[in-house]
Formats: C-alpha cells, structure tokens, sequence
C-alpha cells in the first residue's frame, strides 16, 4: 500500500493500524533546533484520544507518545522525528462476526477489492484510529509555525442540529464535550446525541477551522495553492465527504458585490472589510484568518441491521459490534486542526525556499 505520506518539505508519513501493536508518524524535513518534548506533542493527543465522555467510542486508549528519533538535548536536529503510539485496548473479537461481511458505507468492500486481503479488525489502515498520528504530526507542525500562528477548531453541526453563528463564542469550546462555541446548542446536542446512540445508530456532523496570524504570501499560483492543499488534506480525513474553504458552496447565492471582501487602509497597512474568501485569494494567503470547514458523514459501524453482501457473494445482513462513535466528528476537531497545522507549516517552508520576504 503507497500513498501514506503528504506534504512537500514538512513531510509526514503515518504507519501502523487499529489493532496493531501501535501507530505513529515520521516527520521529515522538520527544521532543527526547536525546541520539543513528548509532553509538547501529548498535549493535543489527550484532546483526541477516545473514552472521554459517553458520545465517543469507550475504547481506552491512553495515546501515550514516545519520541523514537530526531531530537536531542530537547531539541530536534534536522533528521526525522518518529513518534510511536502503542495500542493497548484493542478488542479483536469484536470484528469475528463480520470478517467475512463488508460493512456498508465503510471502506471494507473497496479494500478487498484493490488489494486482495483486508484488516476487518476495526478497519485497519481506514480506521480512525490512525487520526491519532495526524495529530502527533500537526503538534510538531505547530511547533514550526510559531506562536504568532493560532489554530482553533470547532464543532458547528451535529446531524441536523447547527450552532447559532451569533452566539460563537471560543472561551466555551474546551467546557463542552463537542468543542462546540455556541453552549445553548451543545446542551441540545447532548440529548440528541444520547438518543441516538441508544438507537444503536449514527450521524454526521461539519468541523470549521480557523487559523489566525498567517502571514501574507503561503501558497503558489495553479497547482501550489493554499486552499487545494487544505482541502486535499481534509479531505484525507477518514470519514470526510465536503471541504469548504471561506464561505464555501454558499458563495454560489451571493452577488459579485457581497462577495467582494473590500479593501482599506489602516495603519500603514491593508485591511480588509469582510473575509468570504476564508483568507486565501488565488491559492495564496491573504493574511486575514484562513477558515476552512469539512463534513464527516454518519459511523459506517452501527447496530442497526443492514442488507449487505459477503466475501463469497452472498446476500446476508450485518451488525456491527463493539465500541464505536455515534458521531465520529467529534474526535474529528482536534485532527482538523492538525492537518491545518501541517498544511501551513509545509507552505511557510516552501515560502522560506523560495526566499520570500514575508
């Protein structure tokens, strides 16, 4: 299986699967001489890892990482950085009555398929599961763009129920279990989401986020754009079906004059009126905060019994046991953050090569 990394000078490949002995990342063309400890990178994986609450899968994993190569005396040397995640919860026997049943909606089929033979033990390589590396990857990542570059991340719709836009509010996103800014509606996604995982059954849910402090410049015309990157990397997400980037699909309903983010003057610099571009014109960043949504459908492992085919052909029906997320976009904030992180800290170090001022 090829095609398990991405980027072009901060370059991550990611490894291992769900049942595995472990996961993890290598990161190649991390800078020297930052400074980097595993507490550093534990930080983010504490916000993704499962069992946290009751609207995630109660997998127990405690996502401890161990930093393989890459750094010395705290402080990364130029080589790549390997970090390993060892699984230490995993219930195999879960998967026993669908090894030979391809779950609809999931990868199962089209991994066959392709390659002849595929891990029914929670997905393998197309098992959440490896989101975690990701989000090792995008702590490094951070770690290279600096402080003046925040990343923030938040849930705006579960199923059918969205946030109130007016009531955002980033201070309540880390007292919620859904990262949500808007707390009225969390508190409305909590008996949703308790009734459907009652049902046995899933949803979906969309993610925004934003980046703020992103200088002026990341981003090649044609085929090095900002926004394709970013939304090629979300897009990598498991589960992800739509990106959006600045208003997205909804852009298409508005007139030329409405769209048009106007530009000003202040203080020796521009400034600009609106942001429906979501920080990227023609591929390169504007300097306003890049925002970026994507839409995670329904967990393809459910309760409800579904007509589905087996290995050999035949008609039958499937359930799928075990532990899983009624909504897997949950966990899905803290990876969108991360492929952000990735994403912009691969550009500002293309931007360096090519000698840009900014």
């Amino acid at each position: 299986m090829s095609h398990n990394t991405f980027g072009h000078l901060f370059r991550v490949t990611t490894w291992g699967e769900s049942h595995g002995p472990a996961i993890g990342c290598v990161v190649d063309g991390c800078p020297p001489l930052i400074e980097l400890a595993e507490a550093d990178i534990q930080t983010f994986l504490d916000r993704r890892r499962p069992g946290q609450n009751r609207f995630t899968t109660q997998r127990r994993e405690p996502d401890s990482v161990r930093i393989m190569s890459g750094v010395f005396e705290g402080r990364t040397t130029g080589t790549p950085v390997m970090m390993m995640i060892e699984n230490v919860d995993q219930r195999s026997k879960d998967y026993s009555d669908i090894k030979d049943k391809y779950r609809p909606g999931h990868a199962d089929y089209v991994y066959m398929q392709k390659y002849g033979i595929r891990d029914y033990r929670g997905g393998g390589r197309s098992s959440a599961r490896e989101t975690a590396s990701r989000v090792a990857a995008g702590a490094l990542a951070r770690k290279v763009l600096g402080s003046g570059v925040r990343i923030r991340g938040a849930l705006v719709q579960v199923g059918e129920i969205a946030i109130d836009r007016d009531a955002w509010d980033w201070e309540t996103v880390d007292r919620n279990p859904f990262w949500c800014p808007d707390p009225q509606t969390a508190a409305r996604w909590e008996d949703y989401l308790d009734g459907v995982r009652k049902a046995g059954s899933s949803v979906g849910a969309v993610i925004e986020v934003v980046a703020e402090g992103v200088p002026v410049g990341l981003g090649a015309p044609i085929y090095g754009k900002l926004d394709a990157d970013l939304a090629q990397a979300m897009m990598s997400i498991n589960a992800v079906k739509g990106v959006e980037i600045g208003d997205g699909f909804a852009a298409a309903a508005l007139t030329g004059e409405t769209n048009a983010d106007e530009m000003r003057m202040k203080d020796g610099a521009v400034s600009f009126t609106s942001n429906h571009a979501g920080g990227v014109l023609g591929g390169i960043s504007s300097g306003q905060p890049v925002v970026c949504r994507f839409a995670v459908k329904p967990t393809s492992s459910i309760l409800s019994p579904r007509a589905t085919v087996d290995r050999e052909g035949n008609e039958t029906e499937i359930v799928t046991k075990g532990r899983h997320d009624p909504c897997v976009g949950i966990r899905a904030v803290p990876v969108g953050e991360a492929m952000m992180a990735c994403v912009l800290a691969d550009h500002l170090l293309r931007a360096r090569a090519q000698g840009q001022a900014s």
